[in-house]
């Protein structure tokens, strides 16, 4: 009898016409350690698998995951465990000698955000990926591939701008799953680089993006100003130092032009 889909995972199935579209995005290699967050009924699983010298499927569902356990090969690692709460470092580390590192998944919508942001919080400290393919809802999937200017740039681009080079690979119809959701989803894959933010710059580089997006349709200064109130610097001088325009507004500076307003604001504050 097929498993059902469980609303407070927010479970649904990729068809299998998909599941080849979305392996051929992947292109699998025999060296390639992947995570996948979501194996679900193991479509995607059971697709990789062969390919691919180790794979570590993550499923919160435990009846899922123990039907999903019987058909598994022996390359396969499954771990039954909220993903947000695996020590990731440890679970991948027997095998990392000879593999680069991969995640995929069919990321459940209600918390996709958060799994997003733990990835880039795990690349920003450990720096473990070199690449990740996530399907997404669609307007998440808008937001994280947004450049400069557009009405979907935000917090959600820039961070993700910082660790990966981001592009959409494919787009799907709610046909594509079952159930079929209320929404269309894209898949977006990250491609990992060296971060263009150094780790003691982050923080205060983090707070000021989330912090002037808040009044994103507010002139740079105007928006700028309950940050530095809280931090105690002058905003006025910071831009001038940046050589920004104060007359600009927050959706329309790139991602170096932050990191130039983070490094005034530390000078300003040390």
């Amino acid at each position: 009898m097929p498993m059902r889909s469980q609303r407070k995972f927010a479970q649904h199935f990729l068809e299998q016409t998909w599941v080849n579209k979305l392996v051929e995005s992947i292109k699998p290699q025999p060296s390639d350690l992947i995570v996948e967050i979501g194996a679900g009924r193991g479509a995607l699983t059971l697709a990789l698998a062969p390919a691919v010298y180790r794979l570590i499927a993550i499923e919160i569902d435990r009846a899922l995951a123990s039907r999903l356990a019987e058909h598994l090969p022996t390359t396969v690692t499954l771990v039954t465990d909220d993903f947000l709460l695996v020590d990731l470092p440890a679970a991948i580390k027997p095998y990392t000698q000879h593999s680069r590192l991969r995640v995929v998944g069919n990321l459940p919508y209600n918390i996709s955000s958060q799994i997003l942001f733990h990835l880039l919080e795990l690349q920003a400290s450990r720096e473990l990926f070199h690449d990740a393919t996530l399907m997404l809802q669609r307007e998440v999937a808008d937001r994280v591939v947004a450049i400069a200017g557009g009405r979907n740039y935000g917090p959600v681009a820039i961070m993700t701008s910082v660790h990966a080079d981001a592009r959409r690979v494919l787009t799907l119809p709610p046909g594509a799953f079952r159930p079929a959701p209320k929404v269309h989803s894209a898949v977006v894959h990250l491609r990992f680089r060296k971060p263009r933010i150094s780790s003691s710059q982050y923080c205060v580089f983090e707070q000021l993006v989330r912090t002037v997006f808040q009044r994103r349709r507010k002139t740079l200064l105007n928006a700028l100003r309950s940050y530095a109130e809280i931090v105690g610097f002058d905003a006025v001088k910071v831009i001038e130092s940046s050589k920004i325009d104060p007359r600009r507004r927050p959706e329309t500076l790139e991602l170096y032009e932050y990191k130039e307003l983070t490094d005034s604001v530390i000078s300003s504050t040390s």
